[in-house]
């Protein structure tokens, strides 16, 4: 049973983070944010995909100019990571993002901290403070011998204090280690801690097959014990994965849905047909489908339809014909791979036309 989340709640522009508030999924760009039109396709993509919020690296002046277009150009929230030099903050606030992303010890002494401060609250953004293992204070990695959970703990409430001295708390909070363990412990203290909205994620956790194990294994427990108000999934691969992997955790959670499910059987040695190009195919054309449907790609004529029946539609294959059937019923047979994926999709379009749902 997923235990129920709790806390504080802020608002990033139109949408509510903690609180009770269903988790809110997140990505970031990885282009060059001063090239506005390519953030602005991929920050696209994304919003396809189904993210919710956009983070965008701010490194310089020439980045921070570029962010009126971009915030322009689209309706997600957005936040701007900002490391050291508080005056690109105080820019992205101006040209309107909702959110920072900063270390408040990193980015110069107590009157910048203030002017910050102030500019977020003026302009009603929330900031988020991130800690990882990597950006420790040297005194606490000699106190504690290293970076450990209670380290970045420690490290972010500290943080947390700077705001609170100035009468701010429209904060949420991250830890991130590449450690799924140290990361499932230090969130459970923090938790323990404070009832910040937090944002979880495994980073660093590598490309697509190792990063989803990584983040799902680590996110999915947090999730579970209501851990985490708001999440990205951090994969060395297109940010748009990031976005099917963050909602099948969710799905398997059963804490929130969008799309269609897709299931498809294991190949074996009674598979004969490529299963796996059919799966793929399926699977990139409703990527970017809200449609709430249950599609199953299954790799036997005879069991197929009965081990998918909850299907809304499903295909099953062999060597000399294909199957296509909804809720356990075949309504169609065809000859050939090329010839069932054909149908198939043309069944699909008839489903989704028939329950009025986006293509």
């Amino acid at each position: 049973m997923i235990e129920e989340q709790s806390g504080r709640s802020i608002r990033l522009g139109r949408l509510t983070i903690g609180g009770g508030a269903p988790v809110m999924v997140q990505s970031m760009t990885n282009t060059d944010t001063r090239d506005a039109g390519a953030t602005l396709a991929q920050i696209h993509r994304l919003a396809d995909r189904g993210c919710e919020a956009v983070r965008v690296a701010v490194p310089d002046a020439a980045a921070a100019a570029a962010l009126k277009e971009i915030r322009d150009g689209t309706d997600l929230p957005l936040i701007a990571d900002i490391h050291f030099d508080y005056r690109l903050a105080l820019a992205a606030l101006e040209a309107g993002l909702e959110g920072l992303r900063i270390n408040p010890g990193n980015i110069g002494g107590s009157q910048r901290v203030d002017k910050v401060v102030d500019a977020a609250r003026a302009h009603r953004a929330v900031i988020r403070i991130g800690v990882n293992s990597g950006s420790l204070e040297k005194e606490l990695l000699h106190r504690y011998g290293g970076p450990c959970p209670q380290a970045l703990v420690e490290s972010a409430l500290g943080h947390v204090r700077l705001l609170e001295r100035r009468g701010f708390h429209d904060l949420k909070i991250s830890l991130k280690s590449s450690s799924v363990l140290d990361t499932i412990a230090s969130y459970r203290l923090l938790r323990q801690a404070c009832d910040y909205p937090l944002h979880i994620g495994v980073t660093e956790a590598g490309g697509l097959v190792r990063g989803t194990v990584k983040s799902a294994v680590g996110l999915g427990i947090l999730l579970a014990e209501g851990i985490g108000d708001t999440m990205r999934v951090s994969l060395t691969a297109d940010p748009e994965e990031e976005m099917t992997v963050a909602w099948e955790i969710l799905r398997a959670l059963g804490l929130r849905s969008r799309g269609p499910e897709i299931i498809s059987c294991p190949t074996c040695g009674r598979t004969e047909i490529d299963l796996m190009g059919l799966a793929r195919a399926v699977e990139e054309r409703l990527a970017t489908s809200t449609a709430h449907i249950k599609v199953a790609v299954m790799g036997c004529v005879v069991n197929g339809p009965g081990e998918a029946r909850e299907a809304d539609l499903g295909l099953a294959g062999g060597r000399d014909k294909g199957i296509i059937f909804r809720k356990g019923e075949i309504i169609r047979t065809v000859k050939g791979q090329d010839a069932l994926l054909t149908a198939f999709m043309e069944e699909l379009q008839t489903l989704l036309q028939e329950k009025s749902l986006p293509a």
